[in-house]
């Protein structure tokens, strides 16, 4: 599938004018802690050393976080409890304002999201490049309702995943939802496609890692007893809401 970008010709909302915000970040001042400007205002901590902020005039708010391939950023998730989005009833939207850069070599890109895979504490993420079905450079939504891999898998095999390469050196707009019933992957606004995979099927919720579940990360994930699937490029917003937001709420988010 070749993708076309979506002219911007409508004037967006912010994410505090949709309801259901947990917290919105949105990255204008280098440093180690980045609190959310809108929501609940969480920390994100960097975990290695102090991270670049830099301008871009073509992202939004005109500035974005530049991840370096190894550096990433997370939240203790006993101090982000609305973050842990569990249960039956569970329902999540992340949104992220990204511009990727190559990595060293190919590999899975961890975008943002409760996911370690360590400690069978998968909930919700999103990732990029994820390979599982054999596609390259697409976004794909995780989501778990067991924590551990699929049954009948080596992996965790659920969750939507979009039709569009993300190519390196682009900016666009990537999401995730999950209504209890189905996940379905976004860019730019709109559904990335129509397949079996997207939107995709998953009853029963998202799984509760209890005490020892995963924290909240960005760009890195938990896997094989460490750190990895790091993200390299630019995020200028990140924001996560307890629903799965409209068509229409995704499409004016992403004109923003």
């Amino acid at each position: 599938m070749i993708y076309q970008p979506v002219p911007r010709l409508l004037t967006g909302l912010r994410p505090d004018e949709i309801p259901g915000l947990i917290s919105c970040w949105e990255f204008n001042q280098s440093g180690t802690r980045f609190e959310a400007q809108q929501g609940d205002p969480y920390v994100l901590t960097s975990q290695s050393g102090p991270l670049a902020v830099e301008e871009t005039p073509d992202a939004r708010g005109g500035a974005s976080l530049h991840l370096q391939e190894g550096q990433w950023l997370s939240i203790p998730r006993q101090e982000c409890p609305r973050l842990d989005i569990h249960g039956a009833q569970a329902q999540v939207s992340v949104i992220a304002w990204i511009c990727r850069e190559p990595t060293a070599r190919p590999h899975c890109e961890f975008i943002a999201g409760q996911w370690n895979e360590t400690n069978r504490g998968r909930q919700y993420g999103m990732f990029l490049n994820i390979g599982v079905w054999g596609a390259k450079d697409r976004l794909f939504g995780h989501l778990s309702n067991v924590g551990g891999p699929s049954p009948g898998y080596k992996y965790c095999m659920d969750g939507p995943m979009g039709e569009s390469e993300i190519a390196c050196g682009q900016w666009t707009v990537v999401g995730i939802s999950y209504d209890g019933r189905s996940g379905m992957a976004w860019r730019d606004g709109l559904m990335d496609g129509c397949s079996n995979l997207n939107p995709y099927p998953l009853a029963g919720g998202l799984h509760d890692g209890g005490a020892q579940g995963s924290d909240f990360t960005v760009g890195a994930v938990h896997r094989s007893g460490e750190m990895g699937n790091f993200f390299t490029g630019h995020i200028a917003a990140l924001a996560v809401y307890a629903r799965a937001l409209t068509p229409a709420e995704m499409f004016v988010l992403a004109r923003g």
